[in-house]
């Protein structure tokens, strides 16, 4: 069968792809932007990507008439203060542009609905499904709640908590219960629901054995790590408290965060287990999805990461268009260096950040990043998906990554701290040597101001970076 795989570059996106294929499927692969999207070689030639922003009507004309059936997996509660409005809007386009196809069945990842009052976030959920809902199509729900696998942002949510708290006073909300599911049970709901007769025209709530409290969640997650952690609630704390606390604590942006407070709020309880009756699936333990998790982890494994799938600023970035770095009314700061091994020095240049950190002046990175998440950027710690590889679009701390290519030696990133302007930092490999460019484009007289504040940082950051990369300092 012919399926039109949405978000397939988002987090259960790249999860879902390979067994799709595996199963037999012909998968055509809708992206916003195809420069950030990286698929294994191994796939490329099984699958048609095509480049589609939902939200945008005439690019629905590259959706193929000949589909079978589609995955709905796209939203954007991260990305916009209005993002109930853009979700709407986008289900009503994809809505009309499937009554343009052979489309019989739709599958549609939503959030469990069950209680009368819904946060802002679960409530666009329950428009989105009611607006896809109205086409001619076979069209079946899919109700998640916490969804728990190495790089899902409830894991690493849950992993910034814990593993930098020893005590914590959080709000009352985390005494909320909650029925979370692995994310290797979603794949396996969404692969077998596709096409099910048994599944059409119907939602189902999806979830695991357990049903725990939040509180109860992070204890487990703490034992799993072998940590011994304390944890009060007060109830005193405000939405918006609850949210800076989220915000400051964690690598989630505050739009997000704020979404997630309002959410947890909410009981996302099972009605039922019909849906594994029918697909003949048994979920794993909340206990089992942990320790597959980090056992992906450890073997450094980790498909996709939820800090992939958005950018987390404050504007939009197309990849495609900022690949090549301006320089007309540009500063830059320009460093060349010799190297012995050409590969230790990409494998340098592949490993910089996350735990690996900036190779030189560490503390005054960190320093840069808790100033952007105290004016509401993403700050660094995001960290990255893997620690062998990068790919085109991949969140690198609060850089992105516009272009990686280790043949060629070149490794493109593009900052998504706040900033009076827009900054790149590449690493060029030319012949024996590393050329490392920083190039900043100021916006109005604060980014001038900007750059000649920083200058005097970059002098000895960038300088000894390169060095270290290169091998000339340790």
């Amino acid at each position: 069968m012919r399926i039109l795989l949405t978000g397939a570059s988002g987090y259960i996106g790249k999860r879902l792809l390979p067994v799709l294929i595996e199963n037999g499927h012909d998968v055509v692969c809708c992206v916003r932007d195809i420069k950030r999207f990286s698929p294994p070689a191994s796939l490329k030639s099984k699958i048609e990507i095509i480049q589609l922003d939902l939200l945008d009507k005439t690019s629905l004309a590259n959706i193929p008439k000949d589909i079978d059936g589609a995955f709905y997996l796209v939203h954007s509660m991260s990305s916009s203060s209005d993002y109930h409005q853009q979700e709407q809007e986008s289900a009503e386009n994809f809505r009309k542009a499937m009554a343009q196809t052979a489309v019989r069945h739709i599958v549609y990842l939503s959030g469990i609905v069950n209680e009368s009052t819904l946060s802002k976030h679960l409530a666009s959920r329950k428009n989105v499904e009611a607006e896809l809902g109205k086409g001619s199509y076979n069209f079946t729900t899919l109700r998640a709640g916490i969804i728990i696998g190495s790089g899902s942002a409830s894991f690493e949510i849950m992993r910034d908590l814990v593993e930098k708290l020893p005590i914590m006073i959080t709000p009352r909300w985390l005494e909320t219960k909650c029925q979370p599911i692995g994310i290797s049970d979603v794949i396996q709901i969404l692969s077998k629901t596709i096409f099910n007769p048994q599944t059409f025209n119907k939602n189902f709530d999806i979830g695991g054995p357990d049903i725990l409290t939040y509180k109860d969640m992070l204890l487990k997650f703490a034992r799993t790590r072998n940590l011994k952690r304390h944890i009060f609630v007060v109830p005193v704390m405000t939405p918006k408290l609850s949210s800076y606390w989220l915000y400051f604590v964690t690598s989630t942006s505050y739009k997000l965060a704020a979404a997630l407070v309002n959410s947890m709020k909410i009981e996302v309880i099972c009605r039922n287990d019909e849906i594994n009756k029918i697909l003949e699936i048994e979920p794993i333990s909340y206990q089992a999805s942990l320790e597959r998790a980090f056992s992906k982890i450890e073997s450094h494994e980790v498909l996709s990461s939820w800090k992939d799938a958005f950018i987390s600023s404050s504007f939009s970035l197309n990849l495609s268009e900022s690949i090549q770095v301006p320089t007309y009314g540009c500063f830059t700061d320009i460093r060349e260096t010799v190297f012995a091994d050409r590969d230790d020095c990409i494998h340098r240049i592949w490993s910089i950040g996350g735990e690996t950190g900036w190779y030189y002046g560490n503390w005054l990175w960190r320093i840069r990043g808790f100033m952007d998440k105290m004016v509401g950027g993403v700050g660094l710690r995001r960290g990255r998906t893997s620690t062998d590889y990068l790919n085109v679009g991949d969140a690198l701390d609060f850089w992105r990554v516009l272009y990686a290519d280790k043949q060629e030696g070149r490794l493109l990133l593009f900052a998504e701290m706040k900033l009076p302007g827009d900054a790149w930092l590449e690493f060029r490999i030319v012949e024996n040597k590393l050329i490392q460019t920083a190039t900043f484009r100021p916006r109005g007289l604060s980014g001038r101001l900007y750059w000649y504040a920083v200058l005097p940082f970059h002098g000895f950051i960038f300088k000894g970076m390169i060095r270290r990369i290169t091998k000339h300092e340790r």
